[in-house]
Formats: structure tokens, sequence, C-alpha cells
């Protein structure tokens, strides 16, 4: 398979041309890099105008994935998922109907800052579990959601942050049942497509999809792709492009972009390029079985283990590894998650089982995450994310309505969402995950809604 835009940079930095043109550094080295990184020059295409190498290398994306229309991103699944949410509202107003949405509450926080921004009315729905990471898919409580509020979509993140596969074919039977889109968010799922037990989203009839190509496929960060798929509306083929570059930066990375190109090249022709490291990793999976390890999820290229059980929070196994020269994706008092992929070398695989192994198992802590919990709104989502808005400690933020989530990337998921009355229980979930501090709406001053009224 050819790589254009990977071709292109090279030839281009081998002529040693004279660079009267962004970026700064000319092509000088300083990090090794800098002499293919190139901005939109003559030849080398425009990502959201596409006609020369980059529409060439996205119709190789294409083919491999088989979607009807799949688009490259350099600011990762967050710039898709503001283009999936642009798409859904722009659909709904054309077919007359609301911008409603059905989302499940493990969300990433780019869903919901673009959901305030662009004025999503979002419905949510929650999983019966402990912790605010992973919700449950029971099908009948989807089905019952739908009948009820009629969304125009609905949104899940499949996998979810701990490797649970939600169930996507049956999920986008009951949505084109009913006339809803099925929207996922597949950022950690990427690889999905090129395991021997396909379980991408996109073959699976989900509509529309965005995958973080960075995250389990061998492309520099940021690196990321929307998908349309094959049932999608015409209105989204048509306006995809669109989308994406109203919300996306006018200067794309081109390091990324030779990135995505050259993982076609690397997918394309070689049809097994995660055999070894699935299997690799399912071996490791049944020897910390066997040594008395809680496994979570069933996703096949990342192992989450649950600590509580062997005696220690997440974030204990996560020092012990680090002093070990092994640093874990995630870790917080209950999960520690690590990520594999091809590029990991079979001595990865043993160093971890060595040091997972030669940790002596201590009795269980019992205690438990808190359940995720349900909040009341105080003002539009919209309403809040630009309100006059201030920091405060979460310990003094009962009452209060949040203006914007303030969590850290992993895992990105809020405990409340812009415009919920945060109470009790939430700062207590708050707290759990070790969350200090919160942005809420500023609270108004004495006699100034007497003041407004009086000058109506």
């Amino acid at each position: 398979m050819k790589t254009p835009i990977k071709n292109f940079a090279k030839k281009y930095a081998l002529s040693k041309p004279v660079r009267l043109h962004m970026p700064g550094h000319k092509g000088v080295s300083f990090l090794g890099a800098e002499g293919l990184d190139l901005t939109e020059i003559n030849g080398a295409d425009v990502l959201y105008s596409a006609s020369g190498i980059i529409a060439e290398s996205m119709l190789n994306a294409t083919s491999l994935f088989g979607s009807e229309k799949t688009i490259y991103s350099t600011e990762g699944s967050s710039l898709a998922i503001r283009a999936i949410l642009h798409l859904v509202k722009g659909y709904a107003e054309e077919e007359g109907k609301k911008a409603k949405v059905l989302a499940y509450r493990n969300a990433h926080k780019s869903f919901i800052t673009s959901s305030a921004f662009l004025d999503v009315d979002v419905k949510w729905l929650y999983g019966d579990q402990n912790g605010i990471l992973y919700c449950d898919f029971d099908l009948s409580t989807l089905e019952s959601a739908i009948t009820k509020e009629k969304p125009v979509a609905v949104f899940d993140t499949s996998p979810d942050y701990l490797g649970h596969l939600a169930p996507i074919k049956e999920m986008a039977e009951i949505c084109h049942k009913h006339g809803a889109i099925l929207a996922v968010d597949n950022a950690h799922g990427a690889y999905l497509k090129f395991a021997k037990d396909c379980l991408h989203p996109l073959d699976l009839d989900a509509d529309i999809v965005c995958d973080s190509a960075h995250k389990t496929l061998p492309v520099l960060t940021g690196g990321a792709y929307l998908h349309i798929g094959k049932s999608a509306p015409e209105y989204f083929l048509k306006n995809a492009v669109t989308a994406l570059s109203l919300h996306a930066s006018t200067s794309p990375s081109y390091l990324i972009l030779q990135s995505l190109d050259n993982a076609n090249k690397i997918l394309g022709e070689n049809p097994n390029y995660f055999d070894k490291a699935i299997s690799m990793l399912d071996t490791l999976k049944i020897r910390l079985q066997q040594m008395g390890y809680t496994l979570v999820g069933n996703e096949r290229m990342k192992l989450t283990l649950s600590l509580k059980p062997y005696g220690y929070t997440g974030i204990d196994i996560g020092r012990l590894l680090e002093a070990r020269g092994i640093f874990v994706e995630f870790a917080d008092e209950d999960y520690v998650t690590m990520m594999f992929s091809p590029c990991n070398s079979k001595r990865d695989f043993k160093r971890v089982e060595k040091a997972l192994v030669n940790i002596p198992k201590l009795p269980e802590i019992t205690s438990t995450a808190p359940a995720g919990h349900i909040l009341k709104m105080g003002m539009p989502m919209s309403e809040a994310i630009t309100a006059s808005a201030e920091e405060i400690d979460v310990k003094d933020a009962v009452g209060r309505i949040l203006s914007s989530p303030t969590v850290s990337c992993p895992p990105a998921i809020p405990v409340a969402v812009c415009g919920e009355i945060i109470d009790e229980k939430a700062v207590e979930i708050m707290e759990y995950y070790s969350i200090k501090t919160c942005v809420v709406v500023k609270k108004q001053k004495k006699g100034f809604l007497s003041f407004l009224k009086s000058k109506i």
C-alpha cells in the first residue's frame, strides 16, 4: 500500500528547500523530526479540503476499515467527538427533530463539553456497578429509554477505560428499529478492526465511529479517525469534513498525518499484525488469574486488574510496577490498566509477569468505590459552561452548580457535568477519586436579580 503523505514529506526534506513558510524551525533539527514537519504548502494538500496526497491516504484508510468514508484527525478523538455531535445536531434540525442524545454516563469529558457548547440535549443512562468508569449494558433498559426519550442518537463509549466491550451489534439493532443513530466512541478500539475476531463498531452496524489511532496502533499521539458507517444518513457523509474543519486547527500536524499514512501500509501489508501480541497477552492473563489476580473487562489488548481482592489499591500496584521500570496507563484506588500493542516485545510481557507474580497476595481490602450518582440539573449545560465561574475546594461545593468538568486524563470521566447541582454524594465520589477542586458557577450577588427585574 502506498504512503503518499510520508513520501512527499521525505522527498521535500531531501530536496533541501529554502523554507519560507511555517513552522519556524525551518527544518533545523532540535528534536530530530523537524525536517519532516511541514505545513500545507503547494503539493502537500489541505487536510479538510483534500484533493491530493491526503485524499489518497484517507482513501487507503477508508478501504482498510471498510467504512463509507474515513477522515483523519490530528487532534485525537476529542475533535472527532465534537464533529459527531455537530453532525447529530445538524441532522436533527434537517429532519425537524430536537437534538436529543441518549448517552451512557461514562462518556469522555470531550463529549460533555461539546454537548454543552453545541447545546445538545443529553439524557443519561447510568450503570448499576460501583464506580464511574463502567456502565452496565441492559438492552431492555436501553430500548425503554429510547422509546421514552425518542433521541435522534445514542452515544456509547466502547471499549471503556477498563476494557469492557459493549454489545454494539444488538445496540445498533435497537437504535435502528426506533430510527435512532448509533454513535460510538471507539477511542480505545481502533485495533479491533485488525484482530481475528473483528469487533470494530463499523462491522457491528454502528453509524458513526471515532478511533484514537494513537492509543492502539503504531501512530503518533493525536492521530485519530472519524468513520462514517455504511448505514449512516447521507447527511453525515456530505457534512463530515465540514464538521471536522469547523472545530479543528487550521494547522494540522504533518508528522501525525505521516504517521497515520504509514499505519495504512503497516496494517494493510500485515493482516496478522496483532495475532502474536494478543496471544502473549492471553497467556499472561491466564497466568495472573492462576496467581489469584482479578481481571476486569473483555478487551483483547488491555489488561485491567481489580486489586483490592489481592490486598492492594491500584495506586499501590502502579507504584510497585513503576519502581521496576513498568509504567501503566492508569491507576486509581481500585484498578490498574495496562495497554499492550504489537510494539511491545516478548521481554516486556515477561517483565510484567515477573513483577506481578513477585508481589505477595495480602488480605482483601473490602471497601468499594462509590456508585455513580444521579444529580439534579441547576441550569442548562450550555449556560453553565459559559457562565462566570470560580474554582473552589470540593468540600465547599455542596449546593453549587458545576460550570465545567475538572478531571484529568486519564480517565477524563467527570463525576458531575455542566449545570448539575453538586450534593454530598457527589463530593464523596470526587474525594474518592482524589478530585480536590471543581469549577462552579459564581453565586449571584445579593440584590442582583431584583436589580435586573427592575430594569426589565
